[in-house]
């Protein structure tokens, strides 16, 4: 990803209603789990995610190959590491819990960083991963991005299970959205990471909640969540 698009991703996540209920999904995920232990955040870009995790009373390391990333995180107080999520620079079995949002389609060789959070994760530890879904909404988004794929179910499934993980669950995200998503994708000319007008940010908040009491998870939506573990 562009140090542009870093850098504007951290300056609007604090409210952008994207990036907020995000964080809200992984709070409720690892209030699920266990005690606290070590955390590994791939990927953290603007560190929303990361910070989430410390507020939880996770010992969490960031780990991102962007320079970028990394000084924006450590400004932010975090523990920032420069890391390739094809090789990563950490003992086998490290952590308790590994997340990587949004950042699988940014990796050509999806299979070696699946296969890393395997192995720096210790038996029993949990993956937590978001990847955006379903190449039929692929855009201009994606290309400035970077990415190199949107995923189904099935190929999420097959990269994860194939590096050995035991996929828990697996779900849609922003699924009421999606229409909406894929006629804005259909005209849209570059990056949707852009702070909308205050109202409108107020208005997709609301509707992106609502999925937390509705049965939509097994539809089509934008992104797929899933939580998977290393078998004991």
């Amino acid at each position: 990803m562009r140090s542009a698009e870093i850098h504007r991703m951290a300056d609007i996540e604090e409210r952008h209603w994207w990036f907020r209920e995000k964080r809200n999904i992984l709070a409720r995920e690892i209030r699920r789990l266990g005690p606290p232990g070590r955390a590994l955040d791939i990927g953290a870009a603007g560190g929303g995610n990361s910070q989430v995790l410390v507020e939880h009373g996770w010992d969490t390391v960031v780990g991102d190959i962007s320079e970028t990333a990394v000084d924006i995180a450590r400004a932010r107080g975090l523990n920032a590491v420069h890391a390739d999520a094809r090789d990563l620079p950490w003992p086998e079995g490290t952590f308790e819990l590994v997340t990587a949002f949004e950042i699988l389609e940014h990796i050509e060789e999806d299979h070696l960083a699946a296969a890393e959070i395997f192995r720096v994760l210790r038996p029993g530890g949990t993956a937590l991963i978001t990847v955006p879904a379903d190449m039929r909404l692929w855009s201009a988004h994606d290309e400035v991005a970077q990415h190199f794929r949107r995923y189904s179910r099935d190929g999420l499934a097959r990269c994860i299970q194939d590096a050995g993980l035991v996929i828990d669950e697996m779900w849609s995200w922003n699924v009421l959205l999606r229409p909406v998503a894929a006629w804005h994708r259909r005209r849209a000319t570059g990056s949707d990471v852009v702070a909308p007008p205050a109202w409108i940010n107020a208005c997709l908040t609301v509707v992106v909640a609502a999925e937390r009491h509705l049965p939509v998870r097994s539809l089509n939506g934008v992104s797929l969540i899933l939580r998977a573990h290393r078998g004991t």
